[in-house]
């Protein structure tokens, strides 16, 4: 019981730090602010975290396991690169418009100053993926040959600001899913057209 507890208060406080990190960055995110969304003292989030370094490393390390999931999840046997590619980018489109947490780690990722970063870095652990994929279909000549270092690039630049961007005409209920996928069918169909 106190356990489950503890875990709900912690689950608070993260969710609590992503908002602060999302809307703050790592610099202006402050552990007072973090403790007035949750309803805690000061004191009673340093029992659940030392430090903001701790909050922003708890994201990113929980964002790097979501990552990993979701690739192992759709990069499975029997199915080309290009479609994992694309299964992944529309997967992370849609998990960054929804989870308040992998927008924040994301945001850490570019923010925190400190190269000895407080956990390993999302944004490249994407990047190193989305690479190992594009280069796969280009070799399965389902992909144009274009730098894979680049495509990545473009596509994480487009993911990290898709969130804050309605998609579709004026008229169309804000966030529509059909408009905002797409977006992102005309993104990749550009990217996997020959040059």
């Amino acid at each position: 019981m106190k356990q489950q507890r503890a875990r709900r208060t912690r689950e608070k406080v993260l969710d609590a730090a992503a908002e602060e990190f999302s809307a703050q960055g790592y610099s202006r995110a402050t552990l007072n602010a973090v403790a007035q969304r949750t309803g805690m003292t000061k004191g009673a989030l340093y029992g659940h975290f030392d430090s903001k370094r701790a909050l922003a490393g708890a994201l990113m390390s929980q964002s790097r396991q979501v990552w990993e999931e979701m690739r192992l999840t759709r990069d499975v046997p029997g199915v080309g690169a290009a479609a994992v590619l694309e299964a992944l980018v529309l997967d992370l489109a849609q998990r960054l418009k929804e989870d308040v947490r992998l927008r924040a780690a994301l945001r850490l990722a570019t923010d925190i100053p400190d190269p000895a970063a407080p956990a390993p870095d999302i944004f490249s652990d994407v990047q190193r993926g989305l690479v190992t994929l594009i280069r796969r279909a280009q070799g399965e000549g389902s992909m144009a040959p274009r730098p894979p270092e680049l495509v990545a690039q473009l596509l994480l630049a487009v993911l990290h600001g898709a969130p804050h961007v309605t998609f579709g005409p004026p008229d169309t209920t804000p966030d529509d899913p059909a408009a905002y996928t797409a977006a992102w069918r005309i993104l990749l169909d550009s990217l996997t057209a020959a040059p």
